[in-house]
Parts: structure tokens; sequence; C-alpha cells
């Protein structure tokens, strides 16, 4: 009798542990799954990110001299425009042309401006009026009328890879 009785118990433990292992492996799958998931969310977001930068590349022409820089904003707003911007640099001057690359700008609403310091004072000079002594020049050729060139005048749509010639 003893002996069928642990012949019970043991059919009655080897149940529960198949039980056990099967839940664990159940869990196993679950979390496999759920990593699978993080991972392919992953790889997707990474993709996306990766898809809504682009580069903008200013080339600016015809300038008076290849003497000084030129100084070389891009602006992410109207508020910011012409004074704060988004990213900036400068470039030397080879045959009175000057080309500068921005790259990984996020798709959105820009505008450039540029100014050839030409006697590489690290400002633009005006005269007693304010009016610029140097050239000047904004995206689209932008111009303004008794002041500065608008933001809605230079401003440009930045979904893809983008060329803007500058001519001054």
């Amino acid at each position: 009798m003893e002996k069928t009785q642990f012949g019970k118990a043991s059919f009655k433990y080897l149940y529960l542990w198949k039980i056990f292992v099967s839940h664990n492996k159940m869990n196993n799958m679950n979390t496999l799954l759920r990593l699978l998931v993080i991972v392919l969310v992953q790889i997707f977001s990474t993709q996306v990110d990766a898809q809504t930068t682009f580069n903008v590349t200013v080339t600016v022409n015809d300038l008076d001299s290849s003497d000084g820089k030129v100084f070389i904003a891009l602006y992410a707003s109207e508020a910011d425009f012409l004074e704060n911007s988004y990213q900036g640099t400068t470039s030397i001057i080879t045959d009175k042309t000057c080309k500068v690359v921005f790259t990984d700008i996020p798709q959105g609403v820009y505008a450039v401006s540029i100014f050839h310091d030409e006697n590489d004072n690290g400002k633009m000079d005006t005269n007693f009026m304010g009016i610029p002594k140097e050239d000047y020049g904004c995206s689209n050729d932008a111009s303004g009328f008794m002041g500065p060139p608008k933001w809605k005048d230079a401003k440009f749509d930045l979904n893809q890879n983008l060329e803007i010639a500058i001519n001054l």
C-alpha cells in the first residue's frame, strides 16, 4: 500500500513539475516576445530619426572679393531670424565664392542669412545710418526695402537635402 501511495505522490509531483516547466516556458516565450518587440521598435525609431534629418548646402556667389570670410547663419524660426541662429559658421572664400554644408538638420522651416566680412573684423560694418557697407544676403535672394529682409521672403521648407544659392 505504501508503494501505491508513493507512486501517486510521484505522479502528482511530476504533474506539478510539468506545469511549472511549461509555465516557465510560457514566461520565457513572453519575455522573448517582449524583447523582440522592444528591439524592433528601437530599430524602426532609429530609422525614422535618420530619415528626418537633412543637409542644407549653401553656396554664396559673386562676392566683391576673396578677402576676409563669409558668416553664414541658419535660422529655425521667425522670432530668431537675424538675431539668434540655429546654427552658424564662417567660410573662407575662393574665387569670390564659398560653400558650407549644415548637416543633420531636422525637417522644418528655415532661413539662411550671410554677410561678407571683407575686412575680417568679425562684424558687419555699417555706415552712420546703420546701412551695411559689406555684402549681405538671404535664402531665396530675399532683400528688404528700407530695412532687413523679412522671414516670409527668406524662409524655405526643409523636407529633403537642399542646395541653396545666394547671389550677391
